[in-house]
C-alpha cells in the first residue's frame, strides 16, 4: 500500500526520507531502505499528532483537517511525533493547544533506522520488539524479516489496538500483543534478537532468557529525561549477556517504570539534612550527557530535580526515595553548598564519580561496558576500579 485514504501518494516523500537517513550515515542497507521507501509512516499517525506549541503547551493536528501536502511534510519530517498525552488523550480528540505529558509517540526516523540497521539481522532471523507504538517500527521490521519473525509487544490496550489495525491497513498480519513489554513474550521465545523503543533502568533478565546464544539485546538504558545510553549487548551459551553502550540514545520510560516528579515543597523533603559543605562539583556538570549517565550509575534510583525561585534563585535536587535519601544543592556565591540527608551521601557518591571520570580524560558514553547476569549488572569503564558499578538485582 503506498497512499493514505486521501488519496496522496507519498512514494516521493519515502525516498527522500530515505536519502536523508543514508546522507545522515543512518542508514546503510539495501534491504532496510527498501523498507522505508516501502512503509507509508502516514498510515501510522491515523489520528494525529501533537506539535509543540508555546508555553509548553501541545497544538493537535490530524489529517483530516489538514492540506495533504503540509500532511505529508509533517508525517516525512526529521522529529518524534507525539501521538499521545496523558497516556490517553490522542489529537482527534482535542478541540485545541492542550498541556500534557506525552506518553506515547512515532521516533524520529533516524532514531529508529539508526536501532534497526544496529540489530544485524539476516534472512530468517526473529525478532521481539518491546514497545509497539504506533507501529511504523514494527512495519519496517515485517517488511524485512516477514510478518511471521515478528512479535511486538504493548502495555497500553489503545495504542496496541490503533498500532494493529494500522499494521493490518499496511498489510502487515503480524503478532501484536498486549501486556507488560518488560516480560518479554516466551509464548514465541526464542528470539534472535529483541530491540526496546523504550528506556529500561536496566536491561531485565526476561530479555536475556528469551532470546538464544549469539542473538542481541538493544535497549536505553537509564531513567532520566537525558544522559540515557543504547546498551547492545550479546547472549552468551552460559545464559549471561555483554556488550557496551554504543551511543547517546533517548526514549519514553517503559510505562511501569515513569516516575512522577516530586511535587509540593521540595524544601521540605530536604529539610532534615545530617551534613553541609561547600560542593566540590558543580551540579551543571550534570547539564551533559556523559555525566548524567555516570551519576546514574553511581546513585540508581535517586531522580534529579532542578527549580527556579522567583526571586530567579536555582536549587538542585536528588532524591532516593526508596533510601530515603537526598541531596540538596544551592548557590552559595560563586559556588554551591550541598545538604544531604539519609543513609546514602548521594552528592558524595556523584562528586567521585565525576572527579575519576574527569581525571581519566572523560572518556565518553561508548566506553562503557556492560554485563548482564540473573544475579547482577556490571558496568566499567577501562581497568580504573572506581569507574566499575555493580547493581544487584532485588
Amino acid at each position: 500500500m503506498t497512499q493514505s485514504d486521501t488519496g496522496t501518494d507519498t512514494a516521493a516523500e519515502r525516498r527522500a526520507l530515505a536519502d536523508r537517513l543514508a546522507i545522515g550515515g543512518h542508514l546503510v542497507t539495501p534491504r532496510w531502505r527498501a523498507a522505508v521507501e516501502a512503509v507509508p509512516r502516514e498510515l501510522f499517525l491515523r489520528l494525529g499528532v501533537f506539535l509543540p506549541a508555546e508555553d509548553g503547551r501541545w497544538t493537535p493536528v490530524t489529517e483530516a483537517g489538514t492540506d495533504p501536502k503540509e500532511w505529508a511534510e509533517i508525517a516525512y519530517s526529521d522529529q518524534s511525533l507525539v501521538t499521545q498525552l496523558d497516556n490517553h488523550l490522542t489529537a482527534d480528540q482535542a478541540d485545541g493547544p492542550v498541556r500534557g505529558f506525552p506518553t506515547s509517540s512515532s521516533t524520529v526516523p533516524a532514531t529508529v533506522i539508526g536501532m534497526i540497521e544496529e540489530l544485524e539481522v539476516a534472512d530468517g532471523q526473529s525478532v521481539l520488539e518491546i514497545g509497539t507504538g504506533t507501529g511504523y517500527s514494527t512495519a519496517l521490521l515485517c517488511h524485512r524479516l516477514g510478518e511471521d519473525n515478528v512479535t511486538s509487544v504493548e502495555v497500553d490496550p489503545q495504542v496496541a489496538a490503533r498500532a494493529d489495525a494500522a499494521l493490518e491497513n499496511a498489510g502487515y498480519s503480524t503478532w501484536t500483543v498486549t501486556g507488560d513489554g518488560l516480560l518479554g513474550h516466551p509464548r514465541r521465545a526464542p528470539y534472535d534478537r529483541v530491540i526496546a523503543t523504550c528506556a529500561v533502568r536496566r536491561i531485565p533478565y526476561t530479555w536475556i532468557r528469551q532470546t538464544r546464544p549469539g542473538g542481541i539485546v538493544l535497549a536505553t538504558m537509564g531513567s532520566w529525561a537525558y544522559g540515557t545510553g543504547l546498551a547492545k549487548v550479546a547472549v552468551k551459551d552460559d545464559g549471561t549477556a555483554e556488550g557496551r553502550i554504543i551511543g547517546r540514545s533517548s526514549f519514553m520510560p517503559a510505562r511501569s517504570q515513569a516516575v512522577v516528579p516530586p511535587a509540593g515543597d521540595l524544601s521540605a523533603r530536604a529539610a532534615y539534612a545530617d551534613t553541609e559543605r561547600r560542593a566540590v562539583v558543580a551540579p551543571q556538570l550534570l547539564e551533559g550527557w556523559m555525566p548524567a549517565f555516570l551519576a546514574q550509575l553511581a546513585v540508581p534510583g535517586a531522580q534529579l530535580t532542578c527549580t527556579v525561585a522567583e526571586d530567579g534563585e536555582r536549587a538542585v535536587y536528588l532524591f532516593d526515595v526508596e533510601r530515603e535519601s537526598f541531596a540538596a544543592l544551592v548557590r552559595d556565591g560563586g559556588g554551591w553548598t550541598v545538604r544531604q540527608g539519609g543513609p546514602v551521601a548521594l552528592w558524595d557518591a556523584v562528586e567521585r564519580v565525576l572527579s575519576v571520570w574527569e581525571d581519566a580524560g572523560q572518556p565518553d558514553i561508548d566506553s562503557v561496558r556492560v554485563r548482564v547476569t540473573d544475579r547482577t549488572h556490571t558496568y566499567w569503564i577501562g581497568d580504573e576500579p572506581a569507574l566499575r558499578w555493580e547493581h544487584r538485582i532485588a
